[in-house]
């Protein structure tokens, strides 16, 4: 038997999402027309004897009940639970402190993901490897840009072995071009593994204490908790590494991060293509006097679409929005409830749930070419050319051109913006 367990941190982990995040957790947040944590969840259902997905976090209980219930249904062979945190315990100190919920059952393996990353999820190849080698975990990885590797976990594997010879969290030099991509699984022994990281981690606590109040500046308020935080990148995955227990799989499908509210288009349209080349029969297609698609386009079948609208490509229309005619929407994703008049153009954007584009409106951002291109706002204190966001309940007026920016919630805009966020 093989569990799994998906860390989907808590309200204050995902700031970089918002305005988005306001309204929605971030893993809840639809991508390619259904939940980020849904993807995750789906391809671990795929998984060969995996019974049972937990999800740990930091939110309260009632967050993830009506998915976890729309789940079970989705996925009846699977049984879900969702484990609270009682503080925040680091990037490993969840999934350490539940073990004895984890290991019931004895699971053989125990597959650990981060929520906030969309990829292929080649789950089955990744635990064939696994069981293969023989070590204590497996890492996935992929191989990203020289030029951006600083800015992941980096992975120095033998490419006869297999095996992870280094790891280093976002090191300030080169090491490797093959980054981690939040994708792991471990044999139940990974809590003995653990639980010496613990008591690693404790006697260099204690040591800093130590010199801290030789000096008379020891705060015990400074480190509450600080004995049950584990993390999972300096703790684990480094020293199992320098021990050769932990080997390395490449993915060779697509995999990136979902760290801002912007990287959620490009994520949308990696789920929708991957969508159209396994002929998905929940896409848009071109038939009669319907709106005209191209390419991958989810339409919630509430949506209400004129024929003389034109979508696509990676467009998700979704559950009552209203498109108007000669509407133009590319690259983009409309939430519940939004209204978009007639010839307005929606373009590598996000609509927030209940908005307005009136006619002839405009909500514009710019095509992302890389990964890096969307982490960042601003730069030297400007908004930087990007994906263009509207927030819950935004009302854009007649005619009204908004470029490359932000706006939070329940704002009215009757004039011009460019490059602006909008408080």
């Amino acid at each position: 038997m093989n569990k799994a367990v998906i860390l989907v941190g808590g309200p204050s982990r995902a700031t970089r999402f918002r305005p988005l995040s306001m309204h929605l957790p971030q893993p809840l947040f639809p991508v390619g027309g259904k939940p980020i944590i849904w993807h995750q969840i789906k391809a671990l259902s795929e998984v060969r004897d995996l019974k049972e997905i937990i999800l740990i976090g930091f939110f309260e209980d009632f967050v993830f009940r009506p998915f976890l219930d729309k789940c079970q249904e989705d996925f009846p062979e699977t049984s879900f639970k969702y484990l609270r945190e009682y503080s925040q315990l680091g990037t490993a100190g969840g999934f350490f402190h539940f073990r004895d919920q984890i290991l019931r059952g004895s699971p053989k393996n125990i597959f650990m993901l981060y929520t906030d990353i969309c990829s292929s999820f080649p789950l089955n190849e990744l635990l064939a490897q696994h069981e293969r080698h023989g070590r204590l975990g497996t890492i996935m990885v992929t191989r990203v840009a020289r030029s951006s590797a600083h800015l992941y976990g980096c992975v120095v594997v033998d490419a006869e072995t297999r095996l992870a010879e280094h790891y280093v969290e976002k090191p300030e030099t080169y090491v490797s071009d093959m980054a981690s991509t939040g994708v792991f699984v471990f044999d139940q022994d990974i809590f003995r593994f653990m639980a010496r990281a613990m008591d690693n981690r404790a006697d260099q606590l204690e040591a800093e204490r130590a010199k801290e109040s030789a000096y008379g500046r020891y705060d015990e308020g400074d480190d509450t908790n600080a004995a049950n935080r584990l993390r999972l990148e300096q703790d684990v995955l480094r020293a199992m590494a320098g021990e050769k227990k932990l080997s390395a799989f490449l993915c060779k499908g697509f995999w990136r991060q979902i760290k801002s509210a912007a990287s959620a288009v490009p994520a949308n349209a990696l789920y929708l293509q991957q969508a159209l080349e396994e002929s998905g029969s929940f896409l848009a297609k071109n038939t009669g006097p319907g709106p005209e698609i191209t390419g991958a386009v989810f339409i919630h079948p509430s949506a209400q679409v004129h024929p003389t609208a034109r979508l696509g490509p990676n467009v998700s229309i979704h559950a009552r929005a209203v498109v108007g005619a000669g509407v133009r929407i590319s690259d983009s994703i409309v939430l519940d409830n939004v209204h978009i008049k007639d010839n307005a153009a929606v373009l590598h954007a996000i609509v927030g749930w209940d908005s307005r584009i009136g006619k002839w409106g405009r909500v514009e951002g710019s095509a992302v070419a890389s990964a890096d291109d969307i982490d960042d706002v601003t730069q030297s204190g400007v908004k930087v050319n990007s994906i263009c966001i509207l927030g819950e309940d935004v009302q854009v007026k007649d005619e009204v051109f908004i470029r490359n920016s932000i706006v939070l919630p329940h704002k009215d805009l009757a004039a011009n913006k460019h490059n602006e966020i909008i408080m």
